[in-house]
């Protein structure tokens, strides 16, 4: 946590500038095309990984499809773990996140921005809501990202289990299915230093509907880590 106090310190002279926008960006999202309000998330990403001594290196972001109304489904590693996909992806999406975090400063404003779907996991019947409203809106070309795991693993490059349920929008919007790698994108947030990082981001070739139709979610949750985690070995073998 204490980098997230360095970059605050570092972009200090912007920050009062910063919000005003961002909260006006939240606040009147109407009057911002998508990539627009993409761009500007982006800006802000990019103040914030210089003053936060983090460096992204992305891989494979010609495979993130040229057509909206697709899904990302990256492992779950730490606090950092949205930043390095805004600012390395092409074009806008938004997230599915837990409502605990829906009124956290910044944070609120930054999912408003992106159109956010904030789900309540101890809700079974709101949550089922939330899944077909995302459905809805990726069959009409939006692109929404989701953590698979639920909750970070805390176990580093180590992925955990992806749950069956997150897949269920994806099978009812018969999307494309983006896995996403994230290697190292637990040590800016959630380690104890302020030593210069680099962190990874690998997009996966998609899974089209046609290929994932006849499985069961769980059977694509188990695809999709299996995919993720041989890509985090290979990265972490050859960058030890």
């Amino acid at each position: 946590m204490i980098r997230i106090l360095m970059l605050v310190l570092r972009n200090l002279y912007k920050l009062p500038y910063n919000w005003i926008k961002l909260w006006y960006y939240a606040s009147h999202p109407e009057k911002y095309t998508p990539e627009q309000r993409h761009a500007f998330l982006q800006y802000i990403d990019r103040c914030a990984n210089k003053g936060a001594n983090v460096t992204i290196q992305a891989y494979g972001v010609e495979n993130i499809p040229k057509e909206n109304g697709f899904m990302f489904f990256p492992n779950h590693q730490g606090l950092y773990d949205v930043l390095p996909i805004i600012q390395t992806c092409p074009v806008p999406f938004s997230v599915v996140s837990k409502k605990e975090v829906a009124n956290i400063p910044f944070l609120k404003q930054a999912f408003a921005c992106m159109g956010a779907y904030m789900i309540d996991r101890d809700d079974l019947r709101q949550s089922m809501q939330i899944i077909n409203q995302v459905a809805k809106d990726v069959s009409g070309g939006r692109n929404v990202l989701i953590f698979a795991e639920g909750t970070r693993s805390k176990n580093g490059n180590q992925v955990g289990e992806f749950k069956g349920g997150s897949f269920k929008a994806a099978t009812k919007a018969k999307c494309p299915i983006v896995p996403v790698a994230l290697v190292d994108c637990f040590k800016p947030f959630d380690t104890n230093t302020t030593k210069p990082v680099t962190v990874q981001v690998h997009y996966l070739k998609p899974l089209p509907y046609e290929e994932y139709k006849g499985m069961r979610t769980v059977e694509i949750a188990a695809l999709v880590q299996e995919r993720i985690q041989s890509v985090i070995n290979a990265s972490v073998k050859e960058n030890p």
